[in-house]
């Protein structure tokens, strides 16, 4: 084990109370040593890179109890999550390794999601997975489950309790990638549209960051507006008919950081208004319009998909229980960019405009098991994870 990432703590196994400055110094020594691929997802992370507060934790007997808090599951992206993870859990209980599988949902009322954590304390979960709603509000509640000997892994989201292990990407390196390719497609430059996600979302503010600072290097990008679509379709497309209804000058570009890229562009085509750049995550029923319509669709963005999202935040947490040790509390995942001339690679038949529950699966895991290795110390397979058995996208 890195000697210098173990934190040794009298009395409580997992709390992270104090952290010593060498921490620092052991963290960046992990980040140096990790491969290219991955150290580039750190630098200028937003995110608090700590060292993981499980070094002195010990894995409780099989079989285990698996519990998981969501925050929302109003759109297809976060159900998709949510089943794809079911999908591998349940292969764990079919082997015996895990007892039981328990889903909350709080709608977005953070103050519901730390209820419902308090109560998956209670019941003495194995393990808590999440997608958070609140980079901070759970702290108190993560690290009460600390002292109860439950690890805490989150996706889609960092929160800042140092007890917690974060399976998340750089969002503030995509916001900007995001805004540099509509600034290498746009070289005279031109308005940009914002659509993003959910207010208050711990993402949000960091995809925001990272597209501020591109902004800010290229100034023939202007902004005409800035809405919130809620990653959800039909709050995206009311919002974009509004922007647009109010902006009567030319809009070059839509930034968004969701699945809503198709109906960004119905609503461009049913103002009567020219086809933009959009960015965002690639989606099936986005392919789908852009095979029907495809002088009315212009993409250049990422595949930030809900299968492979599932399954890092499963693999991490399987490891974990199998007593495998987190270098960091932190694991970024790299996003893999799709652009506008890929997408009849990505496309799939059932994939139509109507198709808002399809999302593309890689042709390859986007998160080998021998780049997941360089996470963990003492690492070795992870049970139960067969990547070609991943869910074709156009299965029923």
């Amino acid at each position: 084990m890195n000697k210098s990432l173990c934190i040794l703590l009298a009395g409580v196994s997992l709390t992270a109370a104090s952290l010593p400055a060498l921490a620092q110094e052991g963290v960046s020594t992990v980040i140096s040593g990790l491969p290219d691929l991955l150290k580039a997802q750190y630098d200028g992370a937003p995110q608090k890179i700590l060292p993981s507060a499980l070094g002195n934790w010990t894995p409780p007997k099989k079989p285990w109890k698996w519990c998981h808090s969501e925050s929302y599951q109003g759109n297809p992206w976060r159900v998709t999550v949510t089943k794809e993870l079911k999908r591998l859990v349940d292969g764990l209980i079919a082997n015996g390794t895990v007892s039981s599988f328990e889903v909350s949902d709080s709608n977005n009322d953070v103050s519901q999601q730390i209820n419902q954590i308090r109560a998956f304390i209670d019941k003495g979960c194995s393990i808590i997975t999440s997608i958070p709603g609140s980079a901070t509000a759970l702290d108190d509640a993560i690290d009460t489950a600390a002292k109860a000997n439950i690890p805490f892994v989150t996706a889609a989201g960092s929160v800042t309790s140092a007890n917690a292990i974060n399976v998340d990407s750089n969002y503030s390196r995509w916001g900007y990638d995001m805004m540099t390719a509509i600034d290498k497609t746009l070289p005279k430059g031109g308005n940009v549209l914002m659509v993003e996600g959910i207010a208050g979302h711990p993402i949000v503010a960091q995809e925001r960051q990272g597209a501020d600072k591109a902004l800010a290097e290229d100034k023939t990008l202007k902004v005409a507006r800035s809405v919130n679509g809620n990653w959800t379709a039909n709050v995206t497309k009311t919002v974009v008919l509004q922007a647009i209804a109010t902006n009567p000058a030319p809009i070059d570009a839509v930034w968004t950081t969701g699945s809503e890229s198709r109906v960004v562009a119905e609503a461009f085509a049913q103002a009567g208004r020219p086809a933009p750049l959009i960015t965002g995550s690639i989606t099936g029923d986005a392919l789908g319009y852009w095979k029907a319509n495809p002088d009315k669709y212009r993409f250049e963005g990422h595949a930030l998909l809900p299968h492979w999202t599932a399954q890092t935040l499963f693999r991490v947490a399987v490891r974990i229980l199998d007593g495998q040790k987190p270098k960091l509390n932190t694991l970024m995942i790299p996003i893999p960019a799709v652009h506008n001339a890929d997408l009849a690679s990505w496309y799939k038949p059932c994939m139509t405009p109507d198709a808002v529950s399809v999302f593309p699966i890689p042709p390859n895991d986007p998160m080998p098991e021998d780049l997941l290795n360089a996470y963990f110390d003492n690492a070795k397979p992870t049970q139960g994870w067969d990547y070609s058995k991943t869910p074709d996208a156009c299965a029923k």
